[in-house]
């Protein structure tokens, strides 16, 4: 009877012993799907999706809209934008993963934005967002704001700009707080980002706030890091430099001020537009008419005028990028891809004012061949109005 005894618990022991070390040897590999119907009184398991890749046939040229990431978020929103660039000629959309608050808006593998307290899940799954939308054949553009950051600010005052009247951290006009640009690991914490992003199957990387700050009391400014001797256009173009040297093989773009189409000196806040076109596969000139001073080309509101602003910053940029290719040996065939105006501001923006500045940007770029990369298309609320767009 003992014996008996013993081969029962050895049995019972083997039978349940084996389906735990089963079960333990497997769970790096598994997840239950609670949903999924049992066979034979067990459940079903499926394998995690791999992260998506990028677009293996990207549109040749870009037609882009903004959303962001709470619009890309919402499914309502989502389809909605999915539908229009489906329909019309559009092709692409840009998508805030960090946007000027600071805060990534997904759920991120990067360690320090959790540490800063970073990290607002507004997308829960970034990998199916993207795969979502590559399975319409949109190219996914992921936008970064860069030296404007409350949220790393926050957490690393000692990288920040400082306010020498006040010994805290500066704010600009917004109330907004900035990081010293020449922070080397400032451009790293972002890189990491990037590194990120990338790894989830977005197309490209765009940049934004790549610059100084250009309002607020700029006289109270004190950076940690930046010697105030060094030109700041220098230390903007030492950070392009860095960041291709760390992202080598991904696509990038730059975000620059629309004035820095027309003017060869920085503005002050760092921007040369020849230092763009040294260290991105795509630079993107803000031209949006209503940006401009009264009197820029002798108009009164250059918001009432959205072919002749863009027209004339678009002749300019193409033509700058023209001679720099010819004067330099850099491998780097940067081209044009502009942000245009969807919105009101200074003037009413109607479909036909839209359409004004796409026509203006692809006729300063008809003298001379593969200089422009489409446009992208700015609305801060995302919506955007179809008559806009060819079918």
């Amino acid at each position: 009877m003992a014996r008996l005894i013993a081969y029962a618990t050895l049995t019972v022991f083997l039978i349940f012993g084996g389906v735990f070390l089963f079960l333990e040897k497997n769970t790096a590999e598994l997840f239950i799907n609670p949903a999924a119907p049992a066979e034979g009184g067990i459940l079903k398991y499926t394998t995690p999706l791999p992260p998506p890749e990028p677009l293996e046939n990207p549109p040749s040229e870009i037609k882009a809209v903004y959303a962001t990431n709470w619009s890309a978020a919402t499914p309502s929103r989502l389809e909605y934008l999915i539908d229009l660039i489906d329909s019309t000629e559009l092709n692409a959309i840009v998508i805030d993963v960090k946007d000027y608050s600071g805060y990534v808006g997904y759920d991120t593998a990067v360690p320090e934005v959790e540490d800063y307290n970073a990290e607002e899940i507004r997308i829960a799954d970034i990998d199916s967002l993207v795969r979502r939308l590559h399975e319409k054949n949109i190219y996914v553009i992921a936008r970064t704001t860069m030296f404007q950051d409350p949220r790393l600010a926050l957490a690393r005052s000692d990288l920040a700009v400082q306010d020498k009247t006040t010994g805290k951290v500066w704010k600009d006009r917004k109330g907004l707080s900035w990081m010293d640009p020449s922070s080397q690991e400032v451009w790293d914490y972002n890189i990491k980002i990037v590194r990120d992003v990338l790894a989830h199957g977005f197309d490209e990387v765009n940049f934004d706030y790549i610059r100084f700050p250009s309002d607020g009391n700029i006289a109270a400014t004190a950076y940690p890091f930046w010697d105030e001797v060094k030109p700041a256009a220098s230390v903007i173009r030492d950070f392009f430099r860095y960041l291709r040297k760390e992202l080598p093989d991904a696509k990038l773009s730059a975000d620059l001020f629309g004035q820095a189409t027309v003017d060869y000196a920085d503005m002050g806040i760092g921007q040369i537009i020849e230092h763009a076109y040294e260290s991105f596969d795509y630079v993107s000139p803000m031209v949006y008419p209503s940006h401009y001073v009264s009197g820029f080309i002798g108009l009164g509101n250059p918001a009432d005028y959205p072919y002749e602003v863009v027209k004339y910053s678009m002749d300019t940029a193409v033509s700058r990028l023209g001679i720099y290719r010819n004067a330099t040996s850099s491998n780097q065939n940067s081209k044009l891809r502009p942000w245009l105006q969807a919105f009101d501001l200074g003037a009413v923006y109607t479909p036909e004012m839209v359409r004004e500045q796409i026509r203006a940007a692809y006729e300063a770029a008809t003298s001379t061949s593969g200089l422009l990369n489409g446009f992208m298309l700015w609305s801060p609320s995302n919506v955007y109005d179809r008559r806009v767009f060819s079918p």
